[in-house]
């Protein structure tokens, strides 16, 4: 199936790559964007939508690209710490005193948004809860423990992560998550991208589907995604309740020119998200808050508020392939986006072919 779309002069190789992937059967359905000084240079789509393969995969296909989504309910509460409803530092359990038991007494939102908070995961009392009964979910993280104490170790915040943010946000700013992504952030930077799924966009989301059966059982953060059951199923992923409900940590719906955009501007003084948040807070985002051991990952990486940075990049990826980066090396912005759940091998040559490493390096220096 030949790859459609466009690469300004110098960026044939990414058409190369991405034509590559597809003929040897390692991509069934992807977009690739990438952004240079205000402009888009590339955009490539490939292959399918939908597990028929009857709709080819378009620049406006919408797909879910797991915890990329992250990056998106970080603004949402930081838009409430810049509106002064919220604070980094203070303890959660000033606004939320339902919170502060069990060891979370000091835990702050600067912990939960570096995935300091000691809670990476449900606790196994949410085992049978279903996936979208978002009060008894955040129940759960109120009742248990941490599995540290919070602001000692570090490990991703795998589906935990949304339902954390609007805890807080609903505690300390009566709003919710989505209320302020939706009715805030998103517009104020022009996203085409989507927590629930508007029904006059439903008809463009890419259904997912396994490169490999057995794929949810060996990933690396399997032991970290099995509570509440049914994240990584594919008929339950690719289900209407699930695109139109709003599990933030994994389940943002997005196009890769709407994430190569966003990145391209995402470090800009002039920009639409410092803008939004205000250069105090716009430099919070992008400075490195901590570097350890993430055991989720399973490496030693550098977190911002809402990214991984090292010497090379600022990016944000998720489980099954996407990821979207912004090259401090060669000032572009750029994302894959796909709907083929494997590992970031791909992702990985479309960086390479842009002089890019998506491997994390370590250390932001």
């Amino acid at each position: 199936m030949k790859v459609e779309g466009f690469t300004s002069d110098g960026y044939e190789a990414v058409r190369e790559v991405f034509q590559k992937l597809v003929d040897e059967g390692r991509e069934t359905g992807a977009g690739v964007s990438v952004w240079k000084d205000g402009h888009e240079v590339v955009r490539l789509s490939g292959g399918w939508a939908d597990t028929g393969r009857t709709r080819p995969w378009q620049a406006g296909t919408l797909v879910q690209p797991y915890s990329l989504s992250k990056s998106f309910a970080t603004l949402a509460a930081l838009v409430a710490v810049r509106d002064g409803a919220l604070t980094l530092d203070e303890p959660v359990a000033r606004y939320w005193p339902a919170y502060g038991v069990n060891g979370k007494e000091a835990t702050t939102l600067r912990q939960v948004l570096t995935h300091r908070a000691g809670q990476p995961r449900f606790p196994d009392s949410a085992a049978r809860t279903d996936l979208l009964d978002d009060a008894a979910l955040c129940r759960s993280l109120v009742e248990a423990a941490p599995e540290y104490v919070p602001g000692t170790a570090l490990g991703e915040h795998a589906l935990t992560y949304g339902h954390l943010i609007d805890g807080i946000l609903r505690a300390g700013a009566g709003t919710t998550l989505h209320e302020v992504y939706d009715g805030v952030v998103r517009p104020a930077l022009d996203l085409d991208a989507w927590f629930a799924v508007p029904d006059g966009e439903l008809d463009r989301v890419a259904d997912l589907e396994y490169a490999d059966p057995r794929w949810p059982g060996l990933l690396h953060a399997a032991p970290w995604l099995r509570v509440p059951d049914g994240v990584l199923d594919v008929a339950r992923a690719n289900s209407r309740a699930w695109r139109q409900s709003v599990f933030a940590a994994v389940n943002l719906h997005t196009t890769a020119t709407a994430m190569a955009r966003f990145f391209s501007g995402l470090t800009a003084e002039d920009g639409p998200v410092r803008d939004l948040l205000g250069p105090d807070l716009h430099g919070d985002l992008l400075a490195p808050q901590v570097t350890g051991f993430d055991e989720v990952f399973g490496t030693r990486l550098t977190w911002t508020l809402g990214f991984i940075r090292d010497q090379g990049k600022i990016a944000k990826g998720g489980i099954g392939g996407s990821a979207a980066w912004w090259s401090r090396r060669h000032g572009h912005g750029a994302a894959y986006v796909t709907r083929r759940l494997d590992d970031h091998s791909r992702a990985a040559e479309i960086a390479t072919a842009l002089g890019d490493d998506l491997a994390v390096v370590g250390e932001d220096q």
